[in-house]
């Protein structure tokens, strides 16, 4: 399984509270709006990541995650799954600690690369609605 119950337990609780959300703009209709603004209630600081590098729920967007000055603990992707291997070997380089691919992002082998990589990962899981069962 990918996204067994410590596993998630651990990306949310020990691996810290700077996450980059891939996929992250001001639409509002997009499923990364809502999440990221259910992490910040939580007490995550998010970092939008998208080429359009705007600001939302008051953070500075940037375009890529090479692009971020400053070190991120968790990856969380909102892409396609075809798309979403090479975000996680982003995530690798740039020291994230855990990549997170949302519902129905799936790629076995970004998952093995990603884990041997020495990351925790989770797949086709959603954080928001993880996050509020940890009480």
């Amino acid at each position: 399984m990918h996204g067994d119950t410590e596993t998630v337990r651990r990306i949310l609780t020990e691996h810290g509270d700077t996450w980059a959300i891939v996929g992250l703009s001001s639409n509002q209709r997009r499923a990364a709006y809502g999440v990221a603004a259910v992490l910040q209630r939580f007490g995550k600081r998010i970092v939008p990541v998208h080429p359009k590098a705007e600001t939302v729920h008051g953070e500075k967007g940037y375009a890529t995650l090479a692009d971020i000055p400053f070190d991120v603990d968790v990856v969380d992707v909102f892409v396609n799954s075809h798309l979403a291997g090479a975000v996680a070997d982003e995530a690798v380089a740039k020291g994230a600690k855990a990549v997170w691919f949302q519902l129905d992002v799936i790629d076995e082998a970004a998952y093995e690369r990603t884990r041997a990589a020495g990351l925790d990962m989770v797949m086709d899981r959603c954080p928001a609605i993880e996050i509020p069962q940890l009480g």
